[in-house]
């Protein structure tokens, strides 16, 4: 049986407008996502792709529920816990690929590993091979400006695997690229998931890229329900 890498049991999310309106964005979520499982995340813009993916990924708390990555329960983790699980279990790719522009693809590869505990020869080691497997290998001296908008996204994944995380979750990972830049930049995504076995959770509206995965999910009146 596999391994489960993410679990979110009752996930309850609401935003306060102004006393006493509250929209209540996730009622009761839940998801397993299995070791080397892809999930495509579906639903309407605002429906709360990304609230879920940031309580997911610890960068947000819900209101209730629990979060469980790797078998730890991080529901009720101190920041300083929270943070170290993030940094180490877990990697973010968004629809803007967010590279610090004064340093080079490799360096931005480099930066999150260093902050992990990485040595420099080894986080400039394990930078390169990253950039090499998504055809890059030409490009790791180049400054985010001096890249095409394919290739800048390809490097945002690179620096996502850098800490060698279990879990991927991506916002839109392609939503800014052209079609056919989009297709085939996913395709990298897809095979740099396969090889390393991580497990992902892909928000996305487009259907034929979320019909490439294991499973689709529909976020549906702050509930999750199959695709």
């Amino acid at each position: 049986m596999s391994e489960t890498v993410l679990r979110l049991t009752g996930i309850e999310k609401g935003y306060k407008l102004g006393r006493p309106n509250e929209v209540r964005v996730l009622r009761g979520a839940d998801l397993t996502l299995a070791a080397g499982e892809v999930v495509a995340l579906v639903a309407p813009s605002g429906a709360g792709k990304s609230t879920l993916l940031h309580i997911a990924g610890l960068l947000d708390t819900p209101d209730a529920g629990r979060v469980e990555i790797g078998g730890q329960d991080l529901s009720a983790a101190s920041d300083r816990a929270r943070t170290a699980a993030r940094r180490g279990m877990v990697g973010f790719v968004y629809q803007f690929h967010h590279l610090l522009p004064e340093f080079t693809a490799a360096e931005n590869i480099v930066l999150p590993q260093l902050a992990n505990g990485a040595g420099p020869a080894e986080a400039e080691a394990r930078a390169v091979a990253l950039l090499s497997a998504v055809g890059l290998a030409a490009r790791t001296d180049h400054r985010p400006a001096a890249l095409s908008g394919g290739e800048q996204q390809r490097v945002a994944f690179c620096r996502a695997l850098a800490n060698a995380p279990r879990l991927l979750l991506a916002d839109e990972p392609t939503g800014n690229l052209d079609p056919a830049t989009s297709d085939t930049v996913f395709g990298t995504l897809m095979g740099l998931v396969r090889e390393t076995g991580l497990s992902a959770l892909i928000a996305t509206h487009n259907l034929d890229l979320a019909a490439r995965m294991d499973r689709v999910v529909r976020l549906e009146a702050g509930r999750l329900v199959p695709g």
